[in-house]
């Protein structure tokens, strides 16, 4: 099977003093490329450790982790290393530097990978072009809506061409109406072969992507295909008007 994510047996200790706290227990969790998944759970389910194993943020106490055929039981160096190159970031509050414009925001991630000037240009507009934020490159955070820093973000994730667009609740700073219409982008990129991975304490959010994972007191309690859901699709133009999201 093509697989991005291989985990086997993964758990994740935290040391409290003389005690201990089991943040995950043997979870076994494969996803293969092109998929939208959602994981979902309440407050201290233990999502946000998984979020945080899957991304390369933190590694398993004991277990195996397959990121994209590369081990992730490896050096910090190696591990910042994969994290830049297959994982692409989209935090609820978003994570821009409110004084750098739009362009430079996204550009980040390509210059830690070291990539030619010419080269990041050419990826930061052409991400920035997928998400309909071309006519507001020069503009800061600070002059965008919340739908439109979002944008940024999932540009800036786009950046990079990642295996994986880790998207944790983005759309818990939004309200409804912008954050239907973030939902509808992630769908849409997941149809141009994106693999999604959102986390969520939110069942309506959850219920959007294609393959609804429940954690509940560390553990994965329900692993299952979502038919309920409709996955119609959209374009950019027709849908969303970047001006106001």
């Amino acid at each position: 099977m093509d697989f991005v994510i291989e985990m086997e047996n993964v758990s994740k200790v935290y040391k409290m003093g003389s005690s201990e706290y089991k943040a995950l227990e043997d979870i076994n969790l494969c996803i293969r490329k092109g998929e939208f998944v959602s994981i979902v759970g309440p407050s201290g389910a233990g999502k946000s450790t998984l979020m945080n194993i899957i991304g390369c943020l933190d590694t398993a106490t004991s277990g195996r982790y397959i990121l994209d055929g590369e081990n992730t039981d490896c050096s910090d160096n190696k591990l910042a290393e994969i994290r830049n190159r297959k994982i692409g970031f989209i935090f609820q509050n978003y994570n821009l530097l409110p004084k750098l414009n739009v362009v430079e925001n996204v550009e980040l991630p390509l210059i830690y990978q070291g990539l030619s000037s010419r080269v990041i240009k050419e990826k930061v507009l052409e991400s920035l072009e997928r998400v309909g934020l071309s006519s507001h490159i020069k503009h800061k955070p600070p002059e965008l809506s919340g739908g439109q820093k979002q944008r940024v973000a999932i540009a800036r994730a786009l950046a990079t061409e990642p295996e994986i667009l880790l998207a944790d609740e983005p759309t818990g700073a939004l309200d409804s109406k912008t954050g239907k219409e973030v939902m509808e982008m992630l769908k849409q990129l997941n149809r141009e072969g994106n693999t999604i991975v959102l986390i969520t304490h939110d069942h309506e959010i959850a219920q959007q992507a294609k393959r609804i994972i429940t954690v509940r007191d560390g553990r994965i309690t329900s692993d299952k295909k979502n038919t309920v859901s409709k996955d119609v699709a959209v374009t950019f133009e027709n849908e969303v008007n970047p001006n106001e999201i």
